[in-house]
């Protein structure tokens, strides 16, 4: 398959992008010298086989629905098995583990393609992730199998070697990030934060609103609510992620440069004051935070859902993750112990 005139006009932005951020001490991607080119080569050749369901079902979760149906009108998809690189597994979040174990071990017997690699080619999506079951098939599809979660996903259900977050569907009334002056130092979109509120670089938000845009940082706290992060960095607001545990399953994690987009720190019993001064030793560095939220923008046009996706969109991007996971070990049969 030849570069459509989109794709490729899209390469040259998204090229002319790396170009311009390469030439600074950083990178918005952890491999940017293998990034594109990998990237082309995806288009070209990835193929998925994707199994029939035993009944008709829908995903409750639009982003999983999104996802879903921008795969089954791709080019990606293969009605040969023998041509897959991986194999999808589709099942509705709320199938039962026996019925779930089911479906595995009717793939194990009616195809031949589990038992080859016991399942690291196959991925499946579930937001709700599953759960250690001592069955034998649900084993291997915890183990073995990619897992496409919706971020942030559930504690103790993602697997960080293997497993892709979703990234968050962004409000298409979004304001894109400007260069114009920025009077918050941060903004925050919860209640009860009364130690805040006669700080007055500080804006509390207990509903969405565009005040972000005027705010240099947007708080989050992980253990509450992340998703809006993709939307903070399209308004050119610097994400500051309040966490008390390692973050492994950011969107994009195989991709992007994280920690040159995003401030994440632990929790103190200095409660915000600990926090502010870590916002002000950020931005006392040089044009550090202006070039974080230069490679935010850049970063957020990989995290866009389009009705109809688009070059380096986000499902594009999770393509890509499956991509880079198409290798697998090829297990010899075996009986189970």
């Amino acid at each position: 398959m030849t570069m459509s005139i989109s794709h490729l006009s899209l390469f040259l932005v998204f090229f002319s992008l790396y170009t311009s951020l390469s030439q600074s001490s950083t990178s918005l991607y952890l491999s940017p010298a293998l990034f594109f080119p990998n990237y082309q080569r995806m288009l070209q050749s990835f193929k998925i086989y994707t199994y029939t369901p035993p009944q008709p079902f829908s995903f409750t979760s639009p982003v999983e629905s999104l996802f879903f149906t921008s795969l089954q009108n791709s080019h990606f998809i293969t009605l040969n098995p023998e041509q897959a690189h991986l194999f999808f597994i589709p099942f509705p979040s709320d199938l039962s583990p026996r019925s779930l174990a089911r479906v595995i071990r009717d793939l194990r017997t009616e195809f031949p393609y589990w038992n080859r690699t016991l399942g690291a080619d196959h991925f499946y999506i579930s937001c709700t992730g599953l759960g250690y079951e001592s069955d034998r098939n649900l084993v291997e599809l915890k183990k073995n199998s990619v897992q496409i979660s919706c971020f942030p996903s559930p504690n103790g259900k993602f697997v960080p070697h293997k497993d892709i977050t979703l990234p968050p569907l962004v409000p298409s009334t979004i304001h894109k990030s400007s260069n114009k002056r920025r009077p918050y130092k941060a903004f925050v979109k919860y209640d009860g934060v009364e130690e805040l509120r006669s700080d007055l670089e500080v804006l509390i938000e207990s509903q969405p609103s565009d005040e972000k845009t005027r705010s240099e940082f947007c708080l989050f706290d992980y253990a509450a609510n992340i998703s809006g992060i993709g939307e903070a960095l399209s308004s050119g607001c610097v994400p500051l992620v309040i966490t008390d545990r390692p973050i492994q399953d950011l969107p994009l994690m195989d991709v992007l440069r994280w920690q040159e987009i995003a401030v994440i720190v632990g929790s103190s019993d200095d409660g915000f004051k600990w926090v502010k001064r870590v916002l002000n030793g950020t931005c006392s560095r040089g044009d550090t935070c202006e070039r974080m939220r230069r490679l935010g923008a850049g970063a957020s046009q990989h995290l866009v859902w389009n009705e109809t996706p688009e070059p380096y969109d986000a499902f594009h991007m999770v393509m890509y993750q499956l991509w880079l996971r198409r290798h697998t070990i090829r297990y010899a049969r075996r009986e189970w112990i």
